[in-house]
């Protein structure tokens, strides 16, 4: 069997950054610490339009839930549905989920655990139960979770008895008015307990099979990782986890050191010091977008593949830039704050309520030098060729440097849907350069680690666009990273970099 710790070590609408919500784990945290049938591709054509399946106990359709674990369960159960059966994002199905019910904190961080433990290990799991299971297929979606969601907590859990386990399984089955299901629940889930430590798994030599069912990937995307990183590599990635997950925070630009301290100091987090300069990593802290100093705008939630991107801009007093694809707005905030009220910034995206966020973070923040529009950045406005001192393109892209902190993004895409990505990207790049002055600055990003989106990207781009050269990161960016900077950028590894799977690439314009 496998141990059950191992090696420690975005997605907004239409092409704006990633297909994964920039929202992630703030509100609800998250605790720190197979396959014989993959589920629905989640990013297959929409569903029809229909309710979101509620599942509730037997008998109390309007009752308050109590305060026990079966209701942790049931919540975490409904979000499995959720996502798994609804196409939704774990992290705010989540969110609303455990905003609607009153469950204690110990019970709250139960469900999220499951969740997200269960997101995490899918066809791990699925592949345990399958040796005890005819065709998984076949399984009412509620009565498969009902076994994932368990088969978690026997396998993956440490502080959950294997019986509670299977007990509350089956009690579940029978609340949700599925007891024709009960007796198969309880006898695969008790032969799972019996058979734990004898349960067989594929050998590392099948390769791409092997990284899909032990790390849960999709096996076209473990195939792609092999390729782009070799199979020692490529299980670094597959398997990283962070044992305890966290926050990254940053205090506004110009706020004095011992200040943002003295304001760490009074909170009851538990905090250390990032890569990037001036972030904090915060641990334990719920709903962090709710706090006081936040509100103030005395500091700013960001990753810090993220930071590194925009401090890749190289902004200085009185110049213009242009940030492409911008919302939420925290590289564009990051940008504004280092011009300290000179030059200006614009700040574009597709749609109009993405813009309101951006919008929303300037006020927050009282910058001033900011002008929010909401414009295609795939056509070219002729106002704006040659005048931008730095162009900055977060573009759309798969999202899969984050499966860390958001599991649900691996099973969202396929060979498909990343070659539309790319041709996005390409179409992106080769508009949004068109903006930069001579001797100006370009820098493109993302947060994904396929190299068909960035590396062979801006190798591609390069060959296109000969008036642009490869340009080293500012001194600013911490040497540890650097020092991975190749000749077509640098490639951001969790696993080895402890930060965000982020990519980015500075260019410079030199004709």
């Amino acid at each position: 069997m496998r141990p059950k710790k191992r090696m420690q070590n975005k997605p907004n609408g239409g092409y704006n950054k990633t297909s994964h919500p920039a929202s992630g784990r703030l509100a609800t945290g998250r605790p720190g610490t197979g396959r014989l049938a993959a589920p629905r591709p989640m990013n297959a054509a929409p569903r029809p339009a229909q309710a979101r399946p509620e599942l509730r106990p037997a008998n109390r359709p309007d009752a308050r839930p109590a305060r026990s674990n079966a209701n942790a369960r049931l919540v975490a159960l409904n979000v499995l549905c959720d996502v798994l059966g609804n196409d939704a994002y774990a992290a705010l199905s989540l969110d609303e989920r455990l905003g609607s019910v009153n469950l204690n904190q110990l019970d709250r961080r139960l469900c999220a655990s499951i969740v997200y433990r269960t997101l995490e290990n899918l066809y791990y799991l699925d592949y345990a139960l399958g040796q005890f299971l005819r065709d998984a297929d076949a399984l009412d979606m509620k009565v498969r979770n009902i076994l994932r969601t368990a088969a978690c907590q026997i396998l993956l859990h440490d502080r959950v008895p294997d019986s509670a386990a299977v007990n509350e399984a089956v009690k579940l089955t029978r609340e949700l008015h599925l007891d024709p299901f009960a007796g198969m629940v309880n006898a695969v889930l008790r032969r799972l307990v019996d058979n734990k430590e004898t349960l067989k798994w594929p050998d590392s030599s099948e390769g791409a099979h092997y990284l899909s069912v032990m790390y849960s990937l999709p096996e076209w995307l473990a195939q792609r990782l092999i390729d782009d990183y070799g199979a020692d590599e490529a299980q670094r990635i597959a398997s990283y986890r962070t044992e305890k997950h966290f926050i990254t925070i940053r205090p506004t630009y110009g706020q004095r050191e011992g200040d943002f301290e003295k304001m760490l100091s009074r909170k009851v987090w538990e905090t250390e010091k990032g890569v990037m300069p001036g972030a904090v990593r915060v641990y334990g802290a719920m709903q962090i977008a709710r706090d006081s100093d936040f509100i103030k705008g005395l500091y700013s939630i960001q990753g810090e593949g993220s930071m590194l991107a925009a401090e890749a801009v190289g902004a200085k007093h009185g110049m213009s830039v242009l940030d492409c694809c911008a919302a939420p707005g925290g590289k564009t905030a990051y940008i504004a704050e280092r011009l300290e009220g000179t030059g200006r910034v614009y700040a574009w995206d597709l749609h109009a309520h993405r813009v309101e966020l951006i919008r929303a973070t300037m006020r927050r923040l009282h910058l001033d030098n900011v002008r929010v529009a909401a414009r295609d950045a795939m056509q070219v406005r002729d106002e704006f060729l040659g005048s931008m001192d730095a162009v900055l393109l977060d573009a759309p892209c798969s999202g899969l440097g984050v499966m860390d902190d958001k599991p649900d993004v691996k099973y969202r895409h396929t060979p498909e849907s990343v070659a539309e990505l790319c041709d996005t990207q390409r179409k992106l790049l080769d508009a949004c350069c068109q903006y930069v002055r001579v001797g100006g600055t370009l820098v493109y990003s993302t947060c994904s680690m396929l190299k068909d989106e960035n590396e062979r990207q801006i190798a591609r781009f390069l060959k296109d666009h000969p008036e642009f050269e490869i340009d080293a990161l500012p001194d600013t960016v911490p040497s540890a990273l650097r020092a991975h900077y190749g000749e077509n950028g640098l490639q951001l590894l969790p696993c080895r970099d402890g930060v965000e799977g982020f990519f980015v690439a500075r260019m410079k314009r030199r004709a």
